[in-house]
């Protein structure tokens, strides 16, 4: 009897990707269903890499789902396993022109996202998607934790602000680091963004997002101080008509509070 051919076993998981692969159904059920897929909706997947995730979703109802992967060997296992109404695409997501999803255009996101881009890749999503109809992502525990913070906590900052002047956060549940391959060295999230009305958000993110690096390079200091050391006397007057006493910190100001101050300065 001729031996049958074995098949080749996947490549290992590329550290400089980030790749830590998801394997838990029971886990990738949970992320489709607080996806809340309908079946009108189209679905982008970021990183399905083997595809765990993926075929939750393909099982989910959907008009269509695209999935975004930068792993040449992933994406042409994808290509050659999809199912009808799933296109493969190969892209590196900070690349992507995350523009082209639109209100005329609107898309439900999801991915178990390499924990050395979440922050960044999460950041131009939010900003630039301006047709995002719900987000659904597996980040570092820290990052999550982070995104959702409350003002006033050691844990909120910069990326707290962005991400909630265009989203509402919540941290939906942690995931245990035996839920990947290869095990990534910390404890794991999993985030649901639900944007924010068009008219909640801010009008001039260049000016947040200024704004947001000049007070939280100096989160300690008091607001007052940040803004004279900067030269932006235009902020202390803002502070002044917002009734905010300049002694108080960045930290302690919500998302709505930042988006104000950059609508009044906006208008001086």
């Amino acid at each position: 009897m001729r031996n049958q051919p074995v098949a080749p076993s996947p490549p290992r998981p590329k550290k400089s990707l980030g790749q830590h692969f998801l394997r838990e159904s029971n886990i990738c059920a949970r992320i489709s269903g607080l996806l809340a897929p309908r079946p009108e909706d189209r679905l982008l997947e970021i990183g399905p890499g083997p595809g765990a995730l993926t075929r939750e979703l393909e099982k989910a109802p959907h008009r269509l789902l695209l999935l975004l992967e930068k792993d040449n060997h992933w994406i042409a296992e994808r290509g050659r396993l999809k199912a009808a109404g799933t296109m493969p695409v190969h892209a590196d997501a900070l690349l992507f022109d995350w523009r082209r999803i639109t209100s005329e255009n609107p898309w439900k996101i999801a991915g178990n996202l390499p924990y050395n881009i979440a922050s960044r890749l999460i950041w131009d999503i939010v900003w630039k998607a301006e047709g995002l109809a719900k987000a659904v992502f597996m980040v570092q525990y820290e990052v999550g934790r982070r995104i959702a913070a409350p003002p006033s906590g050691h844990h909120y900052g910069a990326l707290s602000v962005w991400v909630q002047s265009f989203a509402r956060p919540r941290l939906e549940f942690t995931v245990g680091r035996e839920a990947f391959a290869p095990p990534p060295k910390v404890l794991s999230a999993v985030i649901t963004l639900d944007p924010l009305p068009p008219d909640s958000r801010p009008d001039r993110p260049e000016i947040l997002a200024g704004l947001l690096r000049t007070c939280f390079r100096q989160r300690r200091k008091q607001l007052g101080t940040i803004f004279r050391r900067a030269g932006a006397p235009e902020f202390v007057r803002a502070l002044q008509a917002m009734s905010v006493d300049p002694v108080r910190r960045p930290e302690t100001l919500t998302a709505e509070n930042f988006r104000r101050l950059c609508d009044l300065v906006k208008k001086e």
